[in-house]
């Protein structure tokens, strides 16, 4: 098992504390990964994912941080949304490398809002190699809606137990009709990406990733869950503008799909295989 041990340090005044999980004596890594929490969640992650990436990685001889942000977990200071978390990331980042002799460059791994978070600061900090992103989030009103038309009301159709519940009489059908006729009003109302901008944010969230992802020069690994709407309206997203066909498609993206993960990638096997895929990805270059 990695050699793991305890950190706090500093952001705005509130202390961060996450774990470091380190290779073996002797080893002298020159990169190491930072993985960046998603969504209500803390440095475990969900199904203690970001635990055993965090000790795969180390015992592989890469090293890894996973930290909460504040106001999460055991941090200290108000909740930040994942637009607002680049003085934590850039904290993390600053004392991984003191801790880490030799250490010169980090990838930031997350997952979801995690993948994003990290995907918009990335462009910032040249100490950022790379990345690895897991469903990101490039939510929007039509955007959600689209993929809940093309995958989800497709996939109940096939789905006996939609029809057993027909059969049964236990099935709303009003409420059913209410919610798609209100997801086809959403899904049809503009563009794929173009939604309206809160006034606070002059551009839609998934313009910001791709003008940030554009700017990063770095490498970036994709990984999506074939059963989970996040990834499939990124999916839809990146497949319908050329725009993003054109940047995913350059060298320096990879992307790997599990048809039947769910969004969290809740299932050993699929952990495993998403750890594997980051190893080796990582050794790649």
């Amino acid at each position: 098992m990695p050699d793991e041990r305890a950190i706090a340090f500093a952001c705005r005044g509130a202390w961060l504390y996450g774990i470091l999980s380190l290779p073996a004596a002797g080893a002298t890594p020159r990169r190491g990964v930072v993985i960046v929490v998603g969504g209500p969640q803390y440095r475990a992650g969900s199904h203690r994912q970001f635990t055993l990436l965090a000790r795969d990685l180390a015992a592989a001889g890469i090293p890894a941080l996973r930290f909460d942000y504040r106001g999460m977990g055991d941090s200290e200071g108000d909740v930040q949304d994942f637009e607002n978390v680049e003085d934590d990331l850039r904290a993390a980042i600053d004392r991984f490398i003191i801790e880490v002799p030799g250490l010169s460059e980090v990838v930031l791994w997350g997952l979801c809002d995690g993948a994003s978070a990290a995907a918009m600061y990335a462009p910032q900090d040249e100490r950022v190699a790379g990345l690895v992103l897991l469903n990101p989030w490039v939510r929007t009103e039509e955007g959600a809606a689209r993929a809940t038309i093309k995958h989800y009301y497709k996939d109940r159709l096939f789905d006996p137990a939609l029809w057993k519940k027909i059969g049964s009489g236990q099935f709303d059908v009003k409420d059913s009709v209410r919610s798609l006729w209100g997801n086809v009003g959403k899904a049809f109302g503009s563009k794929p990406g173009a939604a309206v901008a809160a006034p606070d944010s002059p551009t839609p969230l998934p313009q910001r990733m791709q003008g940030a992802l554009a700017s990063f020069g770095g490498r970036v690994l994709v990984v999506l869950s074939g059963a989970d709407l996040t990834a499939q309206e990124f999916a839809d997203l990146s497949g319908s503008d050329l725009t993003w066909q054109r940047l995913l498609g350059s060298a320096r993206f990879t992307r790997r799909q599990i048809d039947k993960a769910d969004h969290t990638f809740s299932r050993r096997p699929w952990q495993d295989q998403v750890a594997a895929w980051t190893r080796d990805w990582l050794r790649s270059w």
